[in-house]
């Protein structure tokens, strides 16, 4: 894909719901970040860590269209490749390319434009490791979207979905990478003409005591084998706790909190089980 190929991508509109979302970006003005735009998404991208800090995506429900997976995955001829996180990172081992931004998600509007969208979430800006291990937890994150737009269809049936990894120094390196250990994830709607959000973290995390996890962690180090990171568990959080752990500033969306009050000033993260325990 050339680079004038993305030139008029006009990625994520900051109005789509109608109240202002901006974009996430850091809260620590010495992260430098570099925002790329694409088909009804954007990505708010850290080339110090090679990943993303967090994307943004539109969601029309009533005007998905179907396309089909082609797994082209490519780099963003807008960066330098050696700022981005390749293939060679996931090679020869039990890691995914997980997708930030879900692959149908910006996938609506007209044929062209829903190719272009479905074919943009190939782009290793968009991609970030994630176990292969399938579980409920996983089953849970994946679905999240398709259960909140269920949720949203007696409303406005268009969703605004901030997703990215948890960066932190303390990650495990591999493959010239810091692996996030955790994932976030905010919905925004509209819900009886008020702007409405909930937030969820995903945990691959080692499911061990945090000396062994160390342990683990610094022999996979010396081995070069990937770090040993254990099975999805997803938790609703409150909107102000996924700010605090990415450092991101997401403008009005603690204030839009559906959990309660009263499990906001706990902080308390309940982990899913199945879809009927989200609150929203």
């Amino acid at each position: 894909m050339s680079r004038a190929s993305l030139a008029n991508r006009k990625g994520y509109d900051e109005r789509f719901l109608g109240p202002v979302v901006p974009l996430p970006v850091p809260t620590d003005p010495a992260i430098e970040t570099v925002v790329l735009p694409y088909t009804h998404f954007s990505v708010v991208f850290r080339p110090d860590r090679r990943l993303a800090a967090s994307t943004a995506v539109m969601i029309d429900g009533l005007n998905l269209v179907d396309a089909e997976r082609d797994d082209d995955w490519r780099f963003d001829p807008r960066l330098d490749d050696s700022h981005q996180t390749g293939h060679s990172v996931y090679k020869n081992n039990p890691l995914d390319k997980g997708h930030l931004v879900r692959r149908l998600d910006p996938v609506w509007g007209t044929s062209s434009e829903a190719e272009a969208a479905n074919s943009d979430t190939f782009h290793y800006t968009n991609a970030a490791p994630q176990m292969d291990i399938f579980n409920q937890g996983k089953k849970l994150w994946l679905g999240l979207e398709d259960f909140l737009l269920d949720h949203a269809e007696a409303f406005d049936r268009k969703l605004s979905v901030f997703t990215g990894p948890v960066l932190e120094d303390s990650d495990p390196p591999y493959r010239g990478i810091k692996v996030p250990l955790g994932f976030w994830k905010v919905a925004a709607f509209m819900q009886d003409g008020e702007l409405a959000s909930t937030a969820y973290i995903l945990d691959q995390s080692p499911d061990l005591t945090r000396d062994a996890a160390a342990r683990a962690l610094a022999e996979a180090e010396r081995a070069g084998d990937p770090p040993p990171l254990g099975a999805f568990r997803t938790f609703q959080v409150p909107v102000a706790d996924v700010a605090e752990a990415a450092g991101l500033d997401l403008g009005p969306l603690p204030a839009a909190d559906r959990l309660p009050p009263r499990v906001r000033a706990e902080k308390r993260w309940t982990q899913l089980e199945r879809f009927e325990d989200i609150v929203v």
